[in-house]
C-alpha cells in the first residue's frame, strides 16, 4: 500500500507540470508568432472604461458621487481631455451604469458578466466597436483624476516601442503605501520594460523593512495594449504568478511579452474602498476642482 500511495502522489505532480509546460508552450508559441510579424506604426486609438457594478471590495463603485458627479462621469471628462484618444467608451455589464453614462453623453458598449477582469472587457468591447483601432487604453474607471497626459504618455511610449506590446505608467511610492496590498509596486529595468509587479514590496532587503533611499516605484492602473495582443490576451491560460499576486499584467510577462513603462510624477488617486471617496473630495476641494 505504501508503494502505491507513493506511486498516486507522483502523478498528480507530474500532470501539473506537463499543465504548464504546455501553457507555457502556447505561451511561448504565440510571442514568438507576434514578434515575428511586420510591424507598423500604430497610429488610432479608442480609450474604454471598463465599469462594473459588483466590486467586491466596491459595489456600484462606478456610480458613487464625488463632489456631486458620478465617479465613472469624471474619469470619463478627464479621459476626454487626452490628444491621442480618437475615441472614448465605456465598457460596462451593468444597465444602471449604462444608462447613467448614456446621460452625460459617453459612449456605452455592452459586455458581459463573465468577463474575470479589466483588459477582458476591455477586449469584449473592443471587438464589438464599428471601426478598427491599433492601440486600445485600458483607463481605470476608479481613477477621477487622472491626467490626460499620462494617457497621451503611455500612448506614445507603446508607438515608439514596437517590441511592446503592452504600456503602463508608475510614480514615486510614499512610505505609506509601502504595504498596502492595494497599492501594486512595479521594477523596471534600464531599458523603461517591466521586469515584475507585485502587491508586496519590491525590491526587498535583508533586513526586510522598508528602505527610504531606495526610489521604489507604485503602478498606476492606467495600460494600453497593441490591438493584436489584446485579442491573443484571453486566449492564454492563466499563470501561477497572476493567480497568486492577482494582477493581470503578470501573464503579460509570464508568456514573455514585452510592457513598455513611463516614470509620471503623479499621485496616486485611486478609489479602492469608500474611504477613499472622503479623500478624493478633500484633494479636489483644495484644487479648487469643481
Amino acid at each position: 500500500m505504501a508503494n502505491s500511495s507513493i506511486s498516486d502522489s507522483g502523478k498528480a505532480p507530474s500532470k501539473i507540470v506537463r499543465a504548464v509546460l504546455l501553457a507555457a508552450a502556447i505561451g511561448a508559441s504565440a510571442a514568438a508568432a507576434y514578434y515575428g510579424r511586420g510591424r507598423r506604426l500604430r497610429s488610432r486609438v479608442v480609450g474604454i472604461i471598463p465599469a462594473r457594478f459588483a466590486s467586491s471590495r466596491f459595489r456600484g463603485k462606478p456610480l458613487v458621487k464625488i463632489l456631486g458627479k458620478p465617479m465613472i462621469q469624471r474619469t470619463w471628462e478627464r479621459a476626454m481631455l487626452a490628444s491621442t484618444l480618437d475615441r472614448v467608451v465605456v465598457a460596462t455589464d451593468d444597465q444602471t451604469i449604462a444608462e447613467c453614462c448614456r446621460g452625460f453623453g459617453a459612449d456605452v458598449i455592452m459586455t458581459s458578466e463573465s468577463c474575470r477582469n479589466g483588459t477582458e472587457r476591455c477586449n469584449e468591447a473592443f471587438q464589438k466597436l464599428d471601426k478598427y483601432y491599433d492601440i486600445v487604453v485600458n483607463i481605470q474607471g476608479d481613477e477621477p483624476l487622472i491626467e490626460p497626459e499620462i494617457i497621451d504618455g503611455i500612448v506614445k511610449a507603446l508607438q515608439g516601442a514596437p517590441d511592446a506590446v503592452f504600456s503602463t505608467a508608475v510614480t514615486a511610492l510614499k512610505a505609506e503605501d509601502a504595504l498596502d496590498p492595494n497599492r501594486v509596486k512595479c521594477i523596471v529595468d534600464k531599458r523603461g520594460y517591466a521586469i515584475y509587479f507585485s502587491r508586496g514590496l519590491i525590491p526587498s532587503n535583508k533586513s526586510g523593512r522598508l528602505n527610504p533611499k531606495f526610489p521604489y516605484l507604485l503602478h498606476l492602473g492606467i495600460q494600453s495594449y497593441d490591438a493584436k495582443f489584446l485579442r491573443t490576451y484571453p486566449q492564454l491560460p492563466p499563470t501561477p504568478l497572476q493567480l497568486e499576486e492577482d494582477l493581470e499584467q503578470l501573464k503579460v510577462l509570464e508568456y514573455g511579452y514585452k510592457m513598455k513603462v513611463i516614470k509620471v510624477d503623479h499621485d496616486a488617486h485611486g478609489v479602492d474602498t469608500p474611504e477613499d471617496v472622503e479623500r478624493i473630495e478633500a484633494l479636489m476641494r483644495e484644487r479648487n476642482i469643481s
